[in-house]
């Protein structure tokens, strides 16, 4: 299933994408969860039931996809876990060695934004990079999970951007400041049940482009630390509770180890896709 936010009169709206079309999840039934977050938080079950709920809605319920503006799927993630140097090529093009070690940090809400929502280039730094990355969303919470029951903690899989402004994230050894910029993560905008995917997510093309360029272009195979595994990485630590998001990092092609760097600006327009999920697009533009 093809899960997604979209903005309504009275707040954002859970929809079910079929195609080119979006299916109102509250229109087809008043019943079911109206959030993202309180579908995951009520259980297998009530994925069930929007299934079968959505077979049958009316007219009325349905929506052409070119029509809605998306939301953030899951508006303010209990935690927001991103994974760094998790492509052996891209940690090297950043002068570091493949990790033993996920290399972990987090994003705030504030930094969000949905899909087509403009990403802010800021005005105190133009050294504004993108980063393509397969996302997923815990399901079913839990602590100290092993690997071989990860899959099972997974919700479903979605793209994001974790934009990154260089010099700020280069100012200290660790990169808060440089992945938390106001308006520099774009997230979305559907969310894809792994049913419809390959097991982890695994294998599947992963690109970014500005402009229309390819930038990025890899493969989510090449994962070191696969979504399982990073799950039970994670709850060796936290628990991970529903709803909780987990970027798994980004392949190499990123601006900065350009020559000379390709620096996003104000009029472009940033894509990201993978492959089985969809395309994630943003324009970029300067802060006011």
């Amino acid at each position: 299933m093809r899960l997604m936010m979209f903005e309504a009169s009275g707040g954002p709206r859970l929809g079910v994408v079929d195609g080119d079309k979006v299916i109102d999840v509250a229109a087809a039934d008043p019943a079911l969860p109206k959030t993202m977050l309180a579908l995951i938080e009520a259980g297998p079950e009530a994925l069930s039931r929007v299934a079968a709920a959505v077979k049958g809605a009316g007219d009325g319920a349905v929506q052409a996809l070119k029509d809605v503006k998306p939301a953030l799927p899951i508006e303010k993630p209990g935690k927001f876990i991103c994974v760094g140097l998790n492509y052996a090529a891209h940690a090297r093009e950043g002068g570091h060695e493949p990790p033993k070690y996920p290399s972990l940090f987090v994003r705030w809400p504030s930094s969000l934004v949905a899909a087509e929502a403009p990403v802010i280039l800021p005005k105190v730094c133009d050294q504004l990079d993108y980063e393509a990355e397969l996302t997923f969303v815990i399901g079913k919470g839990g602590r100290a999970i092993p690997e071989d029951k990860g899959l099972d903690h997974v919700f479903g899989y979605t793209l994001f951007n974790d934009v990154s402004v260089r010099a700020w994230q280069r100012y200290t050894p660790q990169w808060t400041q440089g992945k938390n910029f106001d308006g520099t993560g774009p997230l979305g905008p559907v969310v894809v049940t792994p049913d419809e995917l390959p097991a982890g997510a695994s294998g599947l093309r992963i690109t970014s482009r500005v402009n229309g360029e390819t930038r990025q272009d890899s493969n989510t195979g090449d994962l070191i630390f696969g979504v399982a595994r990073l799950v039970e990485i994670l709850s060796e630590f936290m628990t991970l509770e529903p709803g909780d998001v987990v970027a798994t990092g980004t392949p190499s092609g990123v601006a900065h180890a350009m020559k000379p760097p390709g620096w996003m600006k104000a009029g472009d327009r940033v894509e990201v896709e993978v492959e089985g999920i969809g395309i994630l697009g943003n324009p970029i533009v300067a802060e006011s």
